[in-house]
């Protein structure tokens, strides 16, 4: 258990208390999954006989989804935009086998993860990431035994930037938005949480592409989750 005080940390003055509620997006938030999914990326432009583009570049490329991950992955080697469909077969074909290549959490997210465990905070996770990758990827980091709920991005009929995930986990957990908080590192997380009327904790160090987080009004914008469980 942490000896830490719920009551004196930098979350609870932030939120009033702690929430009901966490729900996380996972990658660029929890994991960085950037190795495994530029490794996916280049197995299958090869074998669409393309040159591979390199984990450098496909991390700038993360963070839009699938779909437009393999966009730009097909803009870059030139290749017409019928060969879509195919490439993000491809795609998720070699995904299956390296999704937990040099997988990782990020700083800060472990202590974060066991002090809401310890304070009785239901966790979930809210992912755009197509659901059959996640349980293994949670097992795999010895993570999944925090969460209680994991939705991908292929459960529901919409993805973040859409409410539903959220609305959907708030509804399941008997949780009013403002007893709830979503933790995530991208556009699609805040705008979600913006919607629902969830107070949202943005990190900066995910797949943003660029974007200045701080325009949808995260309730605290930082660089390691830890620094949320710090004495106030």
């Amino acid at each position: 258990m942490s000896s830490q005080s719920p009551s004196s940390t930098v979350l609870a003055q932030l939120l009033g208390g702690l929430p009901e509620l966490v729900m996380y997006d996972l990658d660029g938030t929890l994991v960085d999954s950037v190795p495994g999914i530029a490794l996916a990326v280049d197995r299958a432009l090869e074998e669409l006989g393309a040159s591979p583009a390199g984990e450098a570049l496909v991390r700038t490329w993360v963070g839009g989804g699938q779909r437009l991950l393999v966009q730009q992955a097909i803009n870059f080697a030139g290749m017409a935009p019928a060969q879509l469909d195919s490439a993000i077969k491809a795609f998720r074909k070699h995904y299956a086998h390296t999704a937990d290549h040099n997988l990782a959490l990020f700083p800060g997210v472990a202590e974060t993860l066991a002090f809401f465990a310890d304070h009785g905070v239901s966790q979930v996770v809210v992912t755009n990431k197509p659901i059959e990758f996640v349980p293994a990827m949670l097992e795999g980091l010895g993570i999944a035994h925090y969460f209680a709920d994991q939705l991908g991005g292929e459960c529901l009929a919409t993805r973040k930037p859409d409410p539903l995930m959220l609305n959907t986990m708030l509804q399941r957990f008997s949780v009013r938005p403002d007893n709830a908080v979503m933790v995530g590192d991208s556009s699609n997380d805040l705008l979600a949480a913006n919607a629902a009327e969830v107070p949202c904790l943005a990190v900066s160090y995910g797949y943003a592409r660029g974007d200045d987080l701080s325009q949808y009004n995260p309730v605290w914008l930082g660089d390691n989750l830890a620094q949320l469980l710090a004495p106030n």
